[in-house]
C-alpha cells in the first residue's frame, strides 16, 4: 500500500490545490464565496476553471462533468470533454467560468413529482463551491446542485444546503445571547456508517430478483445463519479484505475519510464508517462510498448488495448517521464537557433537539421511508417505526433535577475493574449504550440509526437541521426579549423538558411493552412507508419548510408524490420479477421433479416379484404436488391484483390510493406466493431447483 498522507486527497481540488495554483486574489474570492456566500465574478470564475481544468488534465482527465443527486437516491453525470476545434483539424482544451458554474440537463427526465412536463425539458446545474471538485474514471466531478427553468430544487442537495443556512442563521442567534461574537458559522456535521453484502458476482448473477431489485425476492433460511453470532467482527476473509484494501484506498485519494471497516452480524455483511465531515460534505462522501463499493466489488468477483433487506431472515442493512453542531471555531455544539449540569449553554441546545424530536417525530420517520426499509424497521435488526430519544442515566438525571428544582452534584466516573491484575484501568463511561434507540446520544453527537443502507443522508439530515433551527429559532424569540437571561434560561430548559420529555426513552425498544407504553405516552407509530408519507405534507409540515426557506408548498408535494411513485414502481419491479421467476423456472422446475419421482414410482412398482416400499418418493410427491396446486393459486391471485392497477397519468390523492393498494394487496399476494415457493425449495431436489441457494450465496467466499 502507498503511504496514505501522499494519497489523500490527491485526486481532489481541495484547499491545498487551490492556495497552490490560484492567484492570490482570486484564491480570496473564492474563500470568500465558499465562507460567506458571497457572489463569485465570472472573471474568478474564469480563473478557477483555467486552473482546474489544468490540474485535471495533469491527472490524467481528459472530460468533466457536472455531478449532482437527483431525486432517484443516486447521482447523475454528463460528461463533455476539454476539447474545442483550434482550426487545421487541431484542437485546445478549454474549460470556462461559465461551464464551470452552470451546465444544464434534461429536467424531464428525472423524477419531478410533476414539476416538470415532458414537453418542458430545461434544468439547470449549478456548482456546489462548498464541496470540492475530484477526479473519478479520468473525468473531472464538479459537485452541483440541480433545480429546474423556473428555480425549484429537483435533487437532493438544494434542500439540505437551504436546512444548513437556516440553522446556521438560528444557531448564531442563540450563541449571541451567550456573549460569543467571534464564531461567523454553524454547520452541522455528519458521519455514516454504511452496511453493504457482498457475495460472488456468479451467483448473483443467476438471481434475477437480486439482478432486478436488489434482494432476494425467494430463499428457504440456511441450516446456519447468524445463530452463532460468529461473523460479527470476526476475521476478514483474504478475498474480502483485498476489496476493502483497495476501496480504502480509492476513498481516500477522493479525501474521503475511510476509518472503520468490520465484518456485519450476517454472513456476508461488512460496515464502512466514515469520520465525520460537514453534511453536505458527507453526503457527497457517502454517495461516492456506495458508488465505489459497487464498481471495486465488480473488479473483484463480487456483487455488492446496498439494499436493505436482500436476505429474507438474515439481519438486514441499514446506515447509522452521526449527527452534530460545530462551530467555525472548532466547537462542538453537542459537546457536554465533564460538568453537563453546568454547561447552560450545551443544555440548551440539548433541549431544542429534545423539543425538536418530539414535535417533528413524524417528520422523523418520513426521512427514513422506502420499500425496503419497511422490511426492517421493528424486526428486532433496527429500531421500531416508533420514534424516541436515548439520552442515558445522567443527562435524563440532570434534566429531572431541572425540572424538580432540586441541585445536581454530578458523579464521579470510577475506575473499570476487569479483574485482572496485568490490564491497564481506565475511566468507566458514566452511561452505557442504546442500540435499540433509534436517536441516541452518543457522547458529543446523536446518531439517527433509522436510515436504510440505500438511502441518501440528504434527507434525514435536511429534516433534522430544519427541525432543529425551528426550535432554536422559537427559543431565540423568547430569550433575546428576556430581562433576566440566567433565570429565563433555566426556565426555559425546564420548561421544554418537562413538555417534551415523552420522547425521552433509555430502555429496550425492541420490547412489545415498549410500544404499548409509546402508545400511552401519545407517540406516533407509523409503521410503514405509505402510513409516513402523507405527515410530509400536513399542514405542520408545510409551514415548518417554509418558514426556513427549505421548502416550498409545490417542493414538499413534488417530494411526496415522488416517493410514493417510487414506492408503487418498487413493489410494481418485484411483483413482476416474482411472476417472471415462478413461471419461467420454478414451474419447471416442480415439474421435472415430479415426473422424475412419477417415473420411478412407476419402475419400483412395476418390479415384479419384489415388495418395494415407496414410501418416500410417494410422500415427496403428494407434498410438491399439493403445493403446486397452492402455487397456481397464489401465482394467479397475485397477477388478477396487478391487473387491477390503474395505468397512466394519476392525481396525487390517486397516488396515494394506489400505494396503499400495493401495500395491502401487491405485498400480501407477493408474501404468500413466497411462502409457497421456499417450501417447494425445501422439498425439490437441487439438481432441479434453477437458482443458488441461501446457503450457496451466503457462504461462497471462501
Amino acid at each position: 500500500m502507498k503511504d496514505i498522507t501522499s494519497i489523500f486527497g490527491s485526486m481532489v481540488f481541495n484547499d491545498t490545490v487551490m492556495k497552490a495554483r490560484l492567484p492570490n486574489d482570486v484564491y480570496k474570492a473564492l474563500k470568500k464565496t465558499i465562507s460567506q456566500g458571497t457572489h463569485l465574478e465570472l472573471d474568478v470564475a474564469n480563473a478557477v476553471a483555467n486552473a482546474m481544468k489544468d490540474w485535471a488534465v495533469e491527472k490524467g482527465a481528459t472530460h468533466y462533468t457536472h455531478w449532482f443527486q437527483p431525486m432517484t437516491g443516486t447521482t447523475a453525470e454528463k460528461h463533455d470533454s476539454f476539447i474545442s476545434p483550434a482550426g487545421d483539424g487541431k484542437v485546445i482544451l478549454e474549460f470556462s467560468g461559465r461551464e464551470l458554474v452552470r451546465g444544464e440537463s434534461d429536467a424531464s427526465s428525472f423524477p419531478s413529482g410533476g414539476l416538470r412536463a415532458t414537453f418542458e425539458a430545461r434544468g439547470y446545474t449549478v456548482w456546489d463551491t462548498t464541496s470540492y471538485a475530484f477526479i473519478k474514471d479520468g473525468t473531472l466531478c464538479v459537485p452541483t446542485a440541480f433545480c429546474s427553468y423556473s428555480g425549484e430544487a429537483l435533487d437532493m442537495k438544494t434542500p439540505l444546503l437551504r436546512s444548513m443556512d437556516a440553522i446556521n442563521k438560528q444557531a448564531l442567534r442563540i450563541l449571541k445571547l451567550f456573549g460569543n461574537t467571534t464564531v461567523k458559522r454553524v454547520f452541522t456535521t455528519a458521519g455514516p456508517e454504511q452496511e453493504y453484502f457482498l457475495i460472488d458476482k456468479e451467483m448473483f448473477l443467476q438471481r434475477p430478483d437480486l439482478i432486478y431489485t436488489g434482494r432476494t425476492l425467494f430463499g428457504a433460511r440456511p441450516p446456519k445463519g447468524q445463530e452463532l453470532e460468529d461473523h460479527y467482527f470476526g476475521c476478514i476473509k483474504p478475498r474480502i479484505s483485498a476489496f476493502m484494501k483497495e476501496l480504502d484506498e480509492e476513498l481516500w485519494k477522493l479525501g474521503v475519510y475511510a476509518k472503520t471497516k468490520h465484518n456485519e452480524t450476517a454472513p456476508g455483511q461488512h460496515e464502512l464508517a466514515l469520520v465525520y465531515s460537514t453534511t453536505n460534505i458527507a453526503t457527497d462522501h457517502n454517495q461516492l462510498t456506495m458508488e465505489l463499493m459497487k464498481t471495486i466489488a465488480n473488479e473483484h468477483g463480487l456483487a455488492c448488495l446496498l439494499h436493505e433487506k436482500p436476505f429474507a431472515g438474515v439481519t438486514g442493512s441499514g446506515k447509522h448517521n452521526n449527527w452534530s453542531i460545530s462551530t467555525d471555531t472548532g466547537i462542538n455544539l453537542l459537546e457536554s464537557g465533564d460538568t453537563p449540569h453546568d454547561n447552560a449553554q450545551f443544555l440548551l441546545f440539548l433541549v431544542a433537539v429534545i423539543k425538536a424530536v418530539d414535535e417533528y417525530q413524524d417528520l422523523m420517520r418520513v426521512s427514513s421511508a422506502s420499500a425496503a426499509n419497511d422490511h426492517r424497521l421493528g424486526a428486532n435488526e433496527a429500531p421500531p417505526a416508533i420514534i424516541s430519544m436515548f439520552i442515558g442515566d445522567e443527562l435524563t438525571e440532570i434534566l429531572e433535577a431541572i425540572e424538580a428544582g432540586a441541585s445536581y452534584k454530578g458523579k464521579e466516573k470510577s475506575q473499570m475493574e476487569i479483574g485482572v491484575s496485568v490490564l491497564p484501568h481506565f475511566p468507566k463511561d458514566l452511561t452505557d449504550r442504546n442500540r435499540t434507540s433509534p436517536f441516541a446520544f452518543t457522547g458529543n453527537k446523536f446518531e439517527f440509526r433509522m436510515l436504510g443502507s440505500a438511502i441518501s443522508i440528504a434527507g434525514p439530515n435536511t429534516v433534522l437541521n430544519t427541525i432543529v433551527a425551528e426550535a432554536l429559532s422559537q427559543f431565540a424569540d423568547t430569550l433575546e426579549s428576556s430581562k433576566d437571561f440566567k433565570s429565563d434560561l433555566g426556565a426555559l430548559v425546564k420548561k421544554t423538558f418537562s413538555e417534551h420529555k415523552r420522547i425521552i426513552f433509555n430502555g429496550n425498544n425492541y420490547s412489545a411493552e415498549w410500544i404499548e407504553e409509546a402508545k400511552n405516552r401519545g407517540l406516533s407509530n407509523l409503521k410503514t412507508t405509505v402510513d409516513a408519507l402523507p405527515e410530509f405534507t400536513s399542514k405542520k409540515s408545510v409551514e415548518l419548510f417554509a418558514k426556513h426557506n427549505v421548502f416550498s408548498d409545490t417542493e414538499l408535494n413534488s417530494r411526496c408524490e415522488i416517493l410514493l411513485d417510487a414506492y408503487c414502481k418498487t413493489l410494481h419491479i418485484e411483483a413482476l420479477t416474482m411472476i417472471d421467476m415462478v413461471k419461467g423456472e420454478i414451474v419447471s422446475a416442480c415439474i421435472d421433479y415430479q415426473s422424475e419421482l412419477v417415473d420411478l414410482l412407476r419402475q419400483k412398482r412395476a418390479y415384479s416379484g419384489t415388495n418395494i416400499d415407496c414410501s418416500l418418493e410417494e410422500h415427496f410427491l403428494n407434498s410438491i404436488t399439493k403445493l403446486s396446486g397452492s402455487l397456481l393459486k397464489k401465482l394467479t391471485a397475485l397477477e388478477n391484483a396487478l391487473a387491477e392497477l390503474r395505468s397512466g397519468e394519476l392525481s396525487s390523492e390517486e397516488i396515494l390510493s394506489q400505494a396503499v393498494f400495493y401495500r395491502d394487496r401487491i405485498c400480501t399476494g407477493m408474501s404468500e406466493l413466497r411462502i409457497i415457493v421456499d417450501e417447494l425449495e425445501t422439498l425439490t431436489a437441487r439438481k432441479h431447483w434453477p437458482f443458488p441457494t441461501y446457503a450457496e450465496i451466503l457462504y461462497s467466499i471462501i
